[in-house]
């Protein structure tokens, strides 16, 4: 039987109201929503779960399904991280750094030149995204291609958490 996949994108903490406070409650309940969202998936038979290394909706989702894994019945769990290069996150703070390479640590990391092959290898799409505003970004790229794809795709609102 085929491992079912999941890629998750969404934007970097600037976009979102509470921006690097993840101790805001919106953070918290955007956190919440896609672990709830990943559950569901993983009692749909996905196994894999594809990420990119980005602050924000690429950090979050990528620590939540590394927790995800330590529990009992969701030890099955396959991180992946898909980067653009090595070394993108030369730049990132110090504990942002670190953050990142725990994640890295633990997961399998895939370098690719193209952001499509992430949505290219998966059966979902979950985009922490805001399909009104329409802004001009990789997450609305990613969006548009698995949508031309026919791709099944559960957006999550980045400021009320509204799963739809």
């Amino acid at each position: 039987m085929e491992m079912l996949s999941c890629a998750v994108i969404g934007h970097k903490p600037t976009r979102f109201k509470f921006k690097y406070k993840e101790n805001m409650s919106g953070c918290k309940r955007l956190k919440k929503r896609l672990h709830d969202q990943f559950v569901l998936l993983y009692e749909k038979g996905v196994r894999r779960f594809y990420v990119g290394g980005a602050l924000g909706v690429d950090m979050w989702a990528a620590e939540i399904l590394l927790r995800m894994k330590e529990q009992p019945g969701f030890e099955e769990v396959d991180l992946n991280v898909i980067l653009p290069y090595k070394r993108h996150d030369a730049n990132l703070d110090e504990r942002s750094k670190a953050r990142m390479q725990f994640i890295q640590d633990h997961a399998r990391v895939i370098v690719v030149s193209d952001i499509h092959d992430m949505v290219d290898q998966a059966d979902y799409l979950i985009a922490v995204y805001d399909n009104e505003q329409n802004l001009c970004s990789r997450t609305m790229q990613m969006v548009k291609y698995a949508e031309q794809k026919g791709m099944p795709i559960i957006f999550i609102h980045p400021d009320t958490g509204k799963v739809f």
